[in-house]
């Protein structure tokens, strides 16, 4: 019970962590108060999906899996999994933005949200999240990042750096998985524009590489590529036996995640496209229209959103 009990961390980020739902629920709060009470019922669902999304991200870096990952590349893979796919799918899955700009100060949400998408001060931030949002841009930074960390010179840098392993690492995994699954969960007022066919593509795509890096790892290496975790002290497990046990854990486990949202992608694709070669042609013959992602749909509809009318 030592493994469960022992090592628990209480870094600063906890106290972001209850700032942050303390802040959405000032927010939920205040739109209650302005919105009719289907829409309340409505984000007060969503909520519990984005306080799971939290929970399982303190768990994943405050829980003893941070302290055991040193040790155990199979521990490591559970935390990569946690970080990458279970707590950015909850987080877009409780769709938190509106809540949190709600929350600022008077009408600050609505004046910040209007700044940031008219004003001429944001228009880098506007292009730089656009760029980012665009659901093949969202799909390959999800993979890059997925790859660039399990090449042994990056992972091992992280694993020998606590602001790499922290900030760079950990970072990137959650900030590429909430772009990724933006893309396939409904997350208002977000809107994604990914074809449905694009969506099985890229998720297919994805679980394809994630293959690649499980059998990298354990059937086309006969040795533990990664330095770290050679010398341990106290671990009896075989370096090579743990990195091949990490490698089935990421193989089975993403597919686990993964093949959920690729099921109801097809059932969507058999029911609301006519089918999938339906759906192939008006893919192809989109063309050089492409499949681009506006995000917020317009700087009028969020205000909308932002300020909703009052319930009649």
């Amino acid at each position: 019970m030592h493994y469960l009990l022992d090592n628990w961390s209480f870094d600063p980020f906890l106290i972001v962590a209850l700032v942050v739902v303390v802040w959405h629920e000032i927010g939920l709060r205040r739109l209650a108060s302005r919105s009719r009470p289907e829409r309340t019922r409505e984000r007060r669902l969503r909520s519990l999906w984005f306080y799971l999304g939290l929970a399982v991200l303190l768990l994943a870096v405050e829980s003893p899996l941070d302290y055991w990952a040193d040790s155990y590349f199979t521990v490591h893979m559970v935390q990569h999994l946690l970080l990458m796919f279970a707590a950015p799918s909850l987080v877009v899955a409780g769709a938190p933005w509106q809540p949190l700009l709600a929350a600022l100060p008077g009408r600050s949400g609505q004046s910040v949200t209007r700044g940031v998408m008219t004003r001429g001060w944001s228009r880098p931030l506007r292009s730089a999240s656009g760029f980012f949002l665009r659901p093949w841009v969202a799909v390959i930074t999800f993979n890059v990042v997925m790859v660039a960390w399990h090449i042994p010179a990056l992972f091992d840098l992280a694993q020998g750096n606590q602001a790499v392993h922290i900030w760079l690492m950990h970072g990137s995994f959650f900030a590429a998985g909430v772009l990724f699954w933006l893309q396939f969960i409904p997350s208002p007022p977000f809107r994604s524009q990914m074809p449905l066919l694009g969506r099985a593509a890229a998720l297919l795509a994805t679980n394809v590489v994630m293959i690649m890096i499980a059998m990298s790892l354990s059937i086309f290496v006969s040795h533990s590529v990664y330095t770290a975790y050679d010398h341990v002290p106290g671990v009896t497990l075989p370096p090579f036996a743990d990195q091949q046990i990490g490698a089935a854990i990421l193989w089975v486990c993403g597919d686990f995640w993964a093949l959920p949202t690729m099921i109801v992608t097809i059932r969507k694709l058999i029911g609301d496209e006519g089918g999938i070669g339906t759906a192939l042609e008006r893919f192809l013959g989109a063309g050089a229209r492409g499949a681009t992602v506006r995000g917020w749909a317009s700087s009028g509809a969020i205000r909308e959103r932002v300020s909703e009318r009052p319930r009649t």
